[in-house]
């Protein structure tokens, strides 16, 4: 069995296992708790993440959970919709561990992020939430740091890569290569592409927009279930997340992404340039690791297909076990030993 299959065997938490274990002997650890834990049958509960910190940064004050030695090489881990800072719950703890300094921040329209100014546009274009990754790193004198992310996360990770490698040491992203552009965004797909998309078309209606307003934590309980469908969550660890969509953007911002990406509606022009650089879908030459799960329900890309994109040393990694789209919080131990790894290639 592959170091890979074995860390893909449990999403359950290491809890205090993983502390004080080396890169190398993480994986010793992973498989002996999987193996307990698989024939016990019980579902370990696993302590939240709260964002301890805020910072203005940019458009935003942003609330941010901070975890390990300020001194410690940064990571920075990017959640994706509709999840929040605890897809990282298990992560972050492990990375810490082994010396890192790690900030989970909640994207603009989650949690305790909010607006600086009520005239802001509440924008989801891709190009907008990189640069409140660079503001924040800005703010934080974060010089460089290894980016890591899935879904929204994975995007912006995939984007700060691309148009700033200065600041990127090195990149995790589940599903790959996900930067896009409205004119791709506009070309029709075969009928059953089209259907994993259908909460974008929802989501460009009146009607969406006031369902997804009424019916927030159904709709988002839906997706997990869609997305991760051999994921058995509990209600406890849907509650965890669901509080940051009680965030009074949040709506705005989602239902601003998808139009966005359809061409349904316009972004803002101070980020013009960012989407010119975008649309000519950019390589990055950062060390980058690719991954996916086996099990997942949500539109991803092809490996193969994206692969070329990655000049950097590269590697990709298909994580089994049931593996779902939210692979950072089903894989905990799989998504940590990427980071752990790609962070030593640079």
């Amino acid at each position: 069995m592959s170091n890979i299959e074995i860390a893909s065997l449990t999403r359950r938490s290491l809890g205090g296992a993983a502390l004080g274990l080396t890169a190398t002997g993480l994986l010793g650890a992973i498989a002996g708790t999987a193996r307990a834990q698989q024939a016990s049958g019980v579902q370990k509960t696993v302590a939240p993440l709260t964002a301890n910190e805020t910072v203005d940064a940019g458009d935003l004050k942003v609330a941010y959970s901070a975890v390990g030695a300020q001194n410690g090489s940064p990571v920075i881990l990017l959640h994706g919709w509709p999840y929040d800072i605890n897809s990282f719950a298990e992560v972050a703890p492990i990375l810490a561990a082994q010396g890192h300094r790690v900030i989970i921040p909640f994207l603009r329209g989650y949690g305790g992020t909010t607006f600086l100014s009520k005239k802001t546009k509440r924008n989801g274009q891709q190009s907008a939430l990189a640069i409140d990754t660079i503001k924040l790193m800005d703010v934080l004198k974060i010089d460089q740091a290894t980016i890591a992310g899935f879904d929204w996360g994975a995007r912006t990770a995939d984007i700060v890569a691309a148009l700033w490698p200065e600041r990127c040491k090195a990149l995790v992203s589940v599903s790959g290569y996900l930067i896009g552009s409205q004119a791709a965004g506009r070309n029709p797909l075969p009928p059953s592409a089209e259907l994993q998309w259908w909460y974008q078309y929802y989501f460009a209606t009146d009607r969406g927009r006031e369902g997804y307003a009424k019916y927030t934590n159904d709709f988002a309980k839906l997706i997990w279930k869609l997305a991760s469908p051999q994921w058995g969550f509990d209600d406890a660890t849907f509650d965890q997340s669901a509080t940051a969509f009680l965030n009074p953007d949040h709506v705005e911002i989602v239902t601003h992404n998808y139009r966005w990406r359809l061409g349904l509606t316009a972004g803002e022009k101070r980020f013009d340039k960012y989407e010119a650089k975008l649309a000519t879908a950019p390589e990055i030459s950062v060390p980058t690791i690719t991954m996916e799960g086996d099990a997942n329900g949500a539109p991803h890309p092809d490996p193969k297909a994206y692969a070329g994109k990655f000049k950097g040393k590269y590697e990709h990694r298909q994580i089994s076990g049931g593996i779902g789209h939210n692979l950072p919080q089903e894989a905990p131990a799989a998504f940590a030993q990427a980071v752990l790894d790609v962070d030593t290639w640079a």
